[in-house]
């Protein structure tokens, strides 16, 4: 299958080369705010954000974080507010967060402005995933990384015909992050520990049949969506259920898609270490000569072994955790992944794949059996004695489970 074959930066790069400014219509801001990086639309009783960086497929910076923030919490406390929406603009959701601008932050020395960038964000999924109105993301196209962390950890999420998944870190020498290694660890099985290692896709009908998303509905009726949810004064969660699902259409993945075979997937993905999960994966492929399980195998041969390591921790302990230690921890470990200090794998898989675009990446460790349980445990750690954690506003707001 096409999906499977094709690696989530690759789809991202052909889309970015076709992808022009001119392609989209501004928007009416409803505040006198000059970042046009998140617009706003309004009509009755709620509220849309629309992610706004289309030639770049809405990446998100630390100033859309911010305003994020600052909109969502405008919202929620103004009671003519019934529930607020989120979409992206042209032909992504939301492609993640700027790892281009990050890679350069980082050669010229401004770690700050990564830890700013990283801080506001991760504050803004919290505020999202405790957001106490209804909250509805349009996953149309292009939904990976950061993009499903300003989405999934809210209430309602729409998947479309169009809609393409991934959390593709481990490509980059990264790790799962911005509440991540949270909505993974609950999906059924260990489909969380397959999508974290491998960085593979999921189509729009995947996500619904794996919890990912709640509705599914063919793009071309968007527009009606939109118009009928403007329309709706109302906060009720029960109401905006009721109106998602009179545009839901019937789907199911089909029979090429990795929710086909769940079976092979959790018995090689349960196992407590990544060179278990590659013999499994070894000794399955010996026995079916199944294309899936060589294919599988070639990505995990591909990615970065530190961040293989270290995203399998990640997701089993997001698994005991609630959304706010699941991204206090995550920031640990994304200070510690650009920082440099144990390995330079983010830095070199963003120059192998979206600067350079060689995609021969030069890993350090090379190979699994050189990553130390030293080098993992120093990934959870904090930066340094002195590095604050991140600060959360739990008492104010708290955390699912």
């Amino acid at each position: 299958m096409e999906k499977m074959k094709t690696s989530s930066y690759s789809l991202l790069r052909r889309i970015l080369k076709r992808t022009t400014s001119s392609q989209y219509q501004t928007r009416r801001m409803l505040s006198s705010h000059l970042n046009h990086e998140v617009l706003v639309e309004g009509k009755s009783y709620s509220r849309t954000a629309v992610l706004h960086r289309p030639p770049v497929l809405n990446a998100l910076n630390t100033s859309m974080g911010a305003m994020l923030q600052k909109y969502y919490k405008c919202w929620e406390d103004d009671p003519d507010i019934g529930f607020v929406m989120v979409k992206g603009s042209g032909r992504a959701f939301c492609a993640g967060g700027d790892i281009v601008t990050l890679y350069r932050q980082i050669n010229e020395g401004k770690i700050e402005d990564c830890k700013e960038f990283f801080r506001t964000l991760y504050t803004f999924i919290y505020t999202l995933g405790t957001y106490m109105k209804p909250h509805v993301a349009l996953l149309n196209g292009v939904t990976m990384g950061g993009g499903g962390g300003v989405s999934i950890p809210g209430t309602f999420r729409v998947a479309t015909d169009k809609t393409v998944f991934a959390t593709p870190e481990t490509m980059i020498g990264f790790h799962p992050d911005a509440g991540a290694s949270f909505y993974l660890s609950h999906l059924p099985g260990y489909i969380g520990e397959y999508l974290a290692l491998t960085s593979e896709t999921l189509s729009g009908a995947e996500m619904l049949a794996c919890g990912l998303a709640t509705h599914y509905s063919l793009s071309a009726k968007l527009p009606q969506i939109e118009e009928h949810l403007y329309n709706l004064v109302t906060d009720d969660f029960s109401v905006i259920e009721r109106s998602l699902q009179e545009f839901a259409d019937i789907v199911s993945p089909d029979n090429m898609s990795v929710l086909c075979r769940l079976k092979t997937l959790n018995k090689c993905f349960g196992h407590d270490t990544v060179e278990e999960i590659i013999d499994s994966l070894e000794d399955e492929a010996t026995k079916t000569d199944h294309a899936w399980c060589a294919s599988t195998l070639k990505r995990l041969h591909e990615v970065s072994p530190l961040s293989l390591k270290v995203s399998l921790r990640s997701i089993r302990e997001g698994r005991y955790q609630t959304l706010d230690q699941c991204l206090a921890r995550e920031y640990r470990m994304s200070l510690q992944g650009v920082s440099g200090k144990i390995s330079n794998d983010f830095l070199e898989g963003v120059r192998a794949r979206m600067v350079d675009r060689d995609f021969l990446p030069k890993w350090d460790p090379p190979s699994l059996d050189r990553v130390s349980e030293d080098m993992v445990d120093e990934y959870f750690s904090p930066l340094s004695v002195s590095e604050p954690e991140l600060e959360l506003p739990i008492k104010q707001r708290e955390a699912f489970s």
